[in-house]
């Protein structure tokens, strides 16, 4: 197989819906809507994730954090939530593909769910920084 037959051969095709582009934006859409319903439904650590989204806001707003500060707030926030919900559907694709404990499987989910810790953990330094000098100011 030539170089140029790589690049110009044909992709096969997913199976993706059909309808104009708007009707499968408008899917689509919707199908990331039911995830995060899901997510907030049946996911424990998404509803703690809100929980202290919500107190970073309005601890935010109480202690009026600086632009920059705003900045790293909700880009954590949205990147804890993220990573999150990549971590249930590595989670629930493990367990479609292999219901016995397998030490692949294992590798898989603990360092999916790794990821968000670290962004916690990131998260936490960045809040004890943004917010502790504050909230001592006020002592």
């Amino acid at each position: 197989m030539g170089l140029l037959d790589r690049f110009f051969r044909k992709t096969p095709k997913r199976n993706k819906d059909t309808g104009t582009v708007l009707e499968r934006y408008c899917k689509s859409f919707f199908h990331a809507i039911d995830g995060i319903v899901y997510g907030l439904k049946y996911e424990h650590n998404m509803i703690i994730i809100l929980i202290a989204t919500i107190v970073s806001i309005v601890l935010g707003f109480l202690l009026e954090i600086e632009l920059y500060e705003w900045l790293f707030v909700i880009i954590i926030c949205g990147l804890i939530a993220a990573t999150e919900m990549i971590n249930s559907s590595i989670e629930a694709t493990i367990d479609l593909i292999t219901t016995e404990k397998h030490p692949l499987a294992k590798i898989a989910k603990d360092t999916a769910s790794s990821a968000t810790l670290i962004l916690c953990i990131v998260a936490l330094v960045g809040g004890i920084i943004i917010f502790i000098p504050k909230i001592l100011l006020l002592i």
